[in-house]
């Protein structure tokens, strides 16, 4: 169950949206029109040769915690 984004063309609120059923139209929390358009999202992929929650490069310095197997 993918979240979308979207934004209001009547208010223009930007909100985002859990979507159980893409038969049914989206409403806008605020004004409660169904004149909404989908906003293109960015989303956060690992780099090539990186699992999927690795987020430290090769300078970690932020991590503190001594079981980090990035770190060490």
């Amino acid at each position: 169950m993918p979240i979308y984004e979207y934004r209001c063309s009547k208010c223009r609120t930007d909100f985002e949206k859990l979507i159980f059923n893409t038969s049914q139209p989206v409403e806008c929390p605020v004004c409660s029109s169904t004149e909404v358009t989908k906003k293109m999202s960015r989303f956060g992929m690992a780099g090539v040769g990186e699992k999927a929650g690795d987020t430290a490069g090769s300078s970690c310095g932020g991590c503190t915690a001594t079981s980090c197997s990035t770190c060490k």
